[in-house]
């Protein structure tokens, strides 16, 4: 049965042609984030039942609630950026070679780097030592003095300042935004990272940073 006059079928036919470009446009932008979200990284999960299907799989890089954390395949060189501390003295990553570091990317503008701040502070009281370091750099062109009043407003005791005002190693990391967390090996080499902010001091993330260290120590 013909519902309306073909008048009232031409007045709706924009509308449905307005709604199909929708929905073949949400199928495209799916399609491509499928292709582009999965580049050389791998999730936790793929990670640990690749690991099972082949028999060589490291299931040991399972991180239990933080589903957001995202493994290399295989660890990674990673580019040797150069920032400076809080006396001004100057640094690269090659210099914490021998120590598994958490490297957090932020900024004094970034208000989830505000609220992560105190919890990367108290992951580094518990399991800072010179075997592991949470190195907090402050990616940002305000330079060392505004970082410094960042860590004192956020409370910060145990880390060390660290600030890059040129910001080039944002983008020699490759980071996508702040905050961003990479988690690189006593050989320099980037393990994995988190895009955005996390609880540091969580049990997740302290059986994610002593799974890491536990082989160095053997």
């Amino acid at each position: 049965m013909n519902n309306g006059t073909p008048a009232e079928a031409r007045r709706k036919s924009p509308a449905t042609v307005i709604a199909l470009a929708a929905i073949a446009a949400l199928v495209g932008f799916a399609a491509v984030y499928g292709t582009l979200g999965r580049p050389d990284n791998t999730s936790v999960s793929s990670l640990e039942n690749d690991g099972k299907a082949t028999g060589q799989g490291d299931t040991r890089r399972g991180a239990p609630g933080m589903p957001a954390f995202v493994f290399k395949k295989t660890p990674e060189p990673l580019a040797d950026v150069s920032f400076v501390d809080g006396s001004g003295t100057p640094k690269t990553l090659k210099d914490f070679r021998g120590k598994t570091v958490l490297l957090n990317l932020w900024a004094t503008w970034c208000a989830p780097c505000r609220e992560e701040m105190p919890s990367l502070d108290r992951l580094q009281a518990a399991l800072g030592s010179d075997k592991f370091e949470v190195v907090a750099l402050a990616v940002d062109r305000t330079g060392v003095d505004a970082a410094r009043k960042f860590l004192a407003d956020t409370k910060v005791n145990a880390l060390k300042l660290y600030a890059d005002p040129t910001t080039r190693s944002g983008s020699a990391l490759k980071a996508v935004g702040m905050p961003t967390t990479i988690l690189i090996d006593a050989e320099g080499r980037e393990i994995g990272r988190l895009p955005g902010p996390a609880e540091w001091d969580s049990e997740h993330a302290k059986r994610l940073v002593q799974s890491v260290l536990q082989p160095a120590t053997n």
